[in-house]
């Protein structure tokens, strides 16, 4: 079970198009550095910058072959985050009750 720590630090790491995008060229399966360099216009610092953010944040899995890295999509992080997106969706009650509102006191 993912911690408050944990889902801030994936969320955060949501939040960036270029991150995003490496999780989109992930959905094919695993991919070489070299291979996620050639679809994106990054450099190769800065990709290791983004990996490094989504691999601390439990969404991506890195293994090193040789001189290459490859990375995966962390499946069981990413459905833990999208299971409790969808139970925040569905406790949202339809009307909020005034009950706990005192500003009109």
């Amino acid at each position: 079970m993912m911690s408050f720590a944990q889902k801030v630090r994936a969320f955060k790491a949501l939040g960036d198009a270029n991150r995003l995008h490496i999780l989109q060229l992930l959905q094919q399966g695993e991919q070489c550095a070299c291979v996620l360099l050639e679809n994106l216009n990054l450099s190769q610092p800065t990709l290791s910058h983004h990996m490094k953010i989504l691999c601390d944040a439990g969404l991506v899995q890195s293994r090193k072959e040789g001189k290459w890295v490859y990375y995966a999509l962390h499946g069981d992080i990413l459905k833990e985050a999208s299971d409790w997106l969808a139970q925040l969706r569905q406790q949202v009650p339809a009307t909020i009750p005034p009950t706990s509102c005192h500003c009109r006191d």
